[in-house]
């Protein structure tokens, strides 16, 4: 389900599970220490900020773990700060340089990120005990920072192990002044003088997007993309952009197509913080030419039930990145029992244990050669598809994320 914004700034996550519908896959005594832990933090306030309500696993975790929060007996608050089209471009130009890209930024970009901190400052309020900012884009919030015992926590879900010198250098006016950094990799760590503290993306298994399905509606799905059952289904859910490597994915497809009959599904949208999506779908679209077997579906926020339908249906999920935070498609994928094939970026090898748990790659012939593998070899793809599920269930779920922000909320109030 998606969030709602109720406000320019404030967003009410969906009421989805409770902690006792977790109870069949987690166990109750997972669910029993989450409730102890929270018991300790009674009455503390959290608040989460983040740049959009919707698009992008940011928000799809903050509105399953906002209402698990509070269900627990901690008042958390959820907002989304506001920018033109002038801020996300810089945003997401620092995105990718952040990953590594080259980028030479002019001193406007730097002051269009300040003015647009200044002007979000002046309608967020920040008197909770705890803190959490979600990536770059609101990095600068912590000017707001109140004296006293008030905890604020960076939570960076991209790979800043390599970053752009410049980009990073500006970020480093804000980041030291946070009381604790939270990644998603032991390889993205970076020097700096607040604890460093790991902490795993997640899914949430009963949500629309992993919940379990009907044969029906997965028929009727792909009965209304055009998209054939009886035939091999290569896909890749991501958004439209130049990082996931759609082009790359179609151009390993094309490969696989000369040995193996198969059809490539490239599903997603786009996030509101992201303004290029429209430029890498027309360039996806061009790279597919006239084949009919590649199906390029340009999904809105809402299609939660379509992907999950997609991902069960097909034979198997790529996830070609080029930079990876971590990849919470590949999650969704290996829990939903389907062999994958991904690229060694990132955070994607935390969950792809090669030849364990999916298969890893380096390049576009690798990805087609791994394709080719799986596809005629469909009992090696149901072993690995079975390991897959069972890690996620170990590491992934939502409950050990709030597990985690509960030990981490403990630790930081002693």
């Amino acid at each position: 389900m998606d969030a709602r914004v109720v406000s320019p700034n404030s967003v009410s996550a969906t009421k989805g599970a409770t902690l006792g519908d977790y109870f069949s896959i987690v166990g109750h005594s997972e669910v029993d220490e989450i409730h102890s832990l929270a018991g300790k933090l009674t009455a503390k306030t959290v608040k989460m900020v983040n740049s959009t309500a919707v698009g992008g696993g940011v928000a799809e975790i903050l509105n399953c773990l906002v209402p698990l929060m509070e269900e627990v007996g901690l008042k958390c608050e959820w907002s989304v700060m506001t920018g033109g089209n002038d801020f996300f471009e810089v945003t997401k130009a620092f995105h990718n340089a952040l990953h590594g890209a080259p980028y030479d930024p002019p001193q406007r970009a730097f002051d269009i990120f300040l003015a647009n901190t200044e002007q979000n400052l002046q309608h967020l309020q920040f008197d909770s005990d705890f803190v959490v900012i979600h990536d770059p884009q609101p990095a600068g919030m912590i000017k707001a920072r109140r004296p006293g015992s008030q905890k604020w926590i960076w939570r960076c879900h991209i790979d800043v192990s390599h970053p752009n010198d410049h980009v990073w250098n500006f970020l480093m006016h804000f980041v030291p002044r946070y009381d604790a950094v939270l990644i998603s990799s032991p390889s993205f760590s970076r020097p700096l003088p607040a604890p460093q503290y790991i902490f795993y993306p997640c899914i949430d298994p009963l949500s629309q997007k992993n919940q379990e399905l009907g044969a029906e509606f997965i028929r009727d799905t792909l009965q209304r993309f055009a998209i054939d059952p009886k035939r091999p289904i290569i896909t890749q859910i991501s958004r439209f952009d130049r990082l996931k490597d759609p082009v790359g994915v179609i151009q390993a497809y094309k490969l696989v197509r000369k040995y193996l009959d198969c059809q490539l599904v490239l599903a997603g949208g786009g996030a509101a913080d992201d303004p290029e999506g429209g430029q890498v779908l027309q360039e996806a679209r061009e790279a597919a030419g006239n084949d009919p077997d590649v199906h390029i579906l340009e999904l809105p926020p809402w299609s939660a039930l379509e992907i999950n339908a997609l991902q069960r249906a097909s034979t198997i999920i790529v996830q070609k990145s080029l930079r990876e935070g971590f990849g919470l498609t590949v999650t969704e994928a290996l829990w939903k029992k389907k062999p994958v094939v991904a690229s060694a970026v990132g955070g994607i090898p935390l969950q792809i244990v090669h030849k364990f748990t999916g298969l890893l790659t380096h390049s576009i012939e690798g990805t087609a050669y791994q394709i080719r593998f799986l596809l005629a070899n469909p009992a090696i793809a149901a072993k690995l598809a079975s390991n897959g599920h069972e890690h996620v269930r170990e590491n992934f779920l939502m409950t050990r994320n709030l597990k985690r922000y509960l030990l981490l909320l403990l630790t930081l109030g002693q």
